[in-house]
C-alpha cells in the first residue's frame, strides 16, 4: 500500500525537479514524502517512540525491524553518521546479556551488530529450550517415581 502512495507521489516532484535539471536525493526523497504524509505530531511521536526503545522482552529480530521502522522518523542522522550513531543507539537499547556476550567482539556496523545478536540469540535460545526440555522431562520422570513410591499398599 505504501509502496503504492510512494510510487503516485514521486511522479509530481520527478517530473518538476527533472524539468528544472535537479536531480532528486534519497534524502531529499524521504524528507518530503514524510512531510506530506506524515503530519508533524504524527512524526514527533515516532522520534520519541525512536528515541525511548529499547529491546525489552522481544527478540532481537523484532527489535531490529521496530528500530529500523521507527528510525525513519529520526532526522537527525546525516548519511555520513547514520551507520554509526544506528550502531550506537541499537546496540544501547539491547538486553544486557546480550550486549556483555557480544561487546567483547568489537564490532562497529549497525548489520554486523544486528547479525551477531541475532546468532547469539538463537544459539542461547535454543541451548536453553534444550535444557528446558530436559529439566521438565527429569521433574515428570521424578513425580512419576514419587508417585509409584507413595501408592497405598494393596
Amino acid at each position: 500500500m505504501l509502496a503504492g502512495v510512494a510510487d503516485d507521489w514521486w511522479i509530481g516532484p520527478h517530473q518538476r525537479l527533472e524539468a528544472i535539471g535537479e536531480m532528486i536525493t534519497c534524502a531529499m526523497f524521504t524528507r518530503e514524502f514524510l512531510r506530506k504524509y506524515f503530519p508533524e505530531d504524527v512524526r514527533g511521536n515516532k522520534e520519541t517512540e525512536f528515541l525511548a526503545l529499547k529491546q525489552g522482552n522481544s527478540t532481537v529480530t523484532k527489535y531490529d525491524a521496530k528500530f529500523v521502522e521507527l528510525v525513519k522518523f529520526y532526522p537527525h542522522y546525516s548519511e555520513e553518521t547514520a551507520e554509526f550513531l544506528k550502531f550506537i543507539k541499537l546496540g544501547s537499547g539491547l538486553r544486557l546479556e546480550i550486549k556483555r556476550a557480544i561487546e567483547y567482539q568489537q564490532i562497529c556496523r549497525f548489520l554486523e551488530l544486528v547479525n551477531s545478536c541475532r546468532i547469539y540469540e538463537e544459539d542461547n535460545f535454543s541451548h536453553l529450550a534444550h535444557y528446558k526440555s530436559l529439566n521438565e522431562k527429569r521433574e515428570k520422570q521424578h513425580q512419576d517415581r514419587r508417585k509409584t513410591y507413595d501408592a497405598p499398599a494393596d
